[in-house]
């Protein structure tokens, strides 16, 4: 073999070219790992539930990406998909709302935050970790008011539509709200890859100003992202009514440290451009596997956690080395 075939065959070159390789193999591994150590894990009903547990983080994280791509952050998104299932609760069980003007009352309401988190970036050129941050605070606070800190139940409806299951091929579980999630990721994927969009927030995350030089609206496609970002916490809001009928000011408390965990386990770079919503599919599914797992193996919560965090840690050092070996 000549020295430029073996180049071609550098295996890694194939990780740093394709992020998503690495956690594939780390999700084969883990199904592989649980399905010898337990008797249960194969069972199509757990696994059902492992991709049912993974949907509203994954929906987050899909936002998450794109913002990430960007070279931004958002701690807020959990706290916006709450409040946006109370608004959307609590308009319908009040009577003042039908099921889908609550419903689309609450998407509209994380999208207008987003607009504003974007806003407030672009326009203000304020840092999206301190923005998101503040947000994070004031909308967990404002969820917690308008519910006088208590959870209102959804008595089905639209507002649990997505919670409606179905069986794939006569036997696999699947609800409304998993395929859902699926047509988003594609949309968000075809998105990313097949339009002048998608090449705009690469190159904005990669180098701003490169992007802005060659014409890109810097500005407008920050913007943007954050926008469609919302949209999609709007969605996660109504996934999360779907799987517990039930809005509750207290819930996702650290759902936004679980989204970003899941777009970093996927491979996709905390300093943008590089990544991409395949890898945060893969990376929500690893998450999910790995508390399943783990709880059949009757693993304690913490070590669990302890596991995550360490997964974490090595994405990161990774994605690092990674970018120091490119040209």
């Amino acid at each position: 073999m000549t020295q430029d075939q073996a180049k071609r065959f550098d295996p890694g070159e194939i990780f740093r070219r394709s992020p998503v390789v690495g956690p594939l193999l780390a999700l084969v591994v883990a199904i592989v790992v649980f399905s010898v150590s337990t008797d249960t894990f194969l069972n199509l009903d757990n696994l059902s539930l492992v991709v049912e547990q993974s949907l509203v983080i994954g929906t987050l994280a899909l936002g998450q990406t794109l913002v990430i791509l960007t070279n931004g952050i958002d701690l807020s998104n959990a706290s916006n998909a709450v409040l946006a299932t109370l608004i959307m609760a609590m308009l319908v069980a009040s009577g003042a709302t039908s099921g889908w003007l609550g419903l689309v009352t609450g998407i509209v309401t994380s999208v207008v935050i987003g607009f504003l988190i974007g806003t407030l970036v672009t326009r203000a050129k304020l840092p999206p970790f301190i923005v998101t941050l503040g947000l994070f605070t004031i909308l967990t606070a404002l969820g917690r008011l308008f519910a006088s800190g208590q959870s209102v139940p959804v008595k089905g409806g639209v507002l649990a539509w997505l919670g409606t299951e179905s069986y794939l091929f006569g036997g696999i579980p699947v609800t409304y709200g998993m395929t859902l999630a699926l047509i988003m990721f594609i949309v968000v994927w075809y998105a990313l890859v097949r339009t002048s969009w998608g090449k705009h927030v690469y190159a904005v995350g990669n180098a701003p100003e490169a992007a802005r030089l060659t014409g890109i609206n810097v500005g407008r496609t920050v913007l943007s992202v954050y926008i469609v970002a919302g949209l999609i916490y709007g969605i996660a809001a109504w996934q999360a009514l779907g799987r517990v009928p039930n809005a509750d000011p207290n819930a996702f408390e650290t759902g936004n440290l679980e989204s970003i965990t899941a777009v970093v386990i996927g491979g996709t770079s905390l300093f943008g451009g590089r990544g991409g919503v395949t890898g945060t599919l893969v990376g929500a599914l690893i998450v999910a596997v790995l508390q399943s797992g783990l709880t059949q193996l009757g693993v304690d919560d913490l070590y669990q956690e302890v596991a995550i965090g360490v997964l974490v840690i090595a994405a990161v050092a990774v994605d690092r080395f990674a970018r120091r070996r490119q040209p």
